[in-house]
């Protein structure tokens, strides 16, 4: 059987036109400096890596919530 994870969260949400990109390698809505913008990327490639995938939704103004499926093999 396959293993699901949700993580969700209150927060600010995410807009729809950055939804497309977090999985981005070096994409930040962070000022210069403070992030690198590899963090979601290589959640990414680590779930790719074990025959998953990883998606997002979000709304802004109610948060964001990120699922993690794992495939059975």
């Amino acid at each position: 059987s396959d293993l699901t994870v949700k993580i969700k969260d209150t927060g600010c949400g995410i807009p729809e036109n950055n939804l497309n990109k977090i999985f981005t390698a070096g994409f930040t809505t962070k000022s210069s400096g403070v992030g690198t913008g590899l963090g979601l990327a290589i959640c990414k490639k680590i779930v790719e890596k074990h025959n998953g995938e990883i998606i997002a939704n979000s709304e802004v103004g109610k948060g964001s919530e990120f699922v993690i499926t794992i495939c059975s093999e």
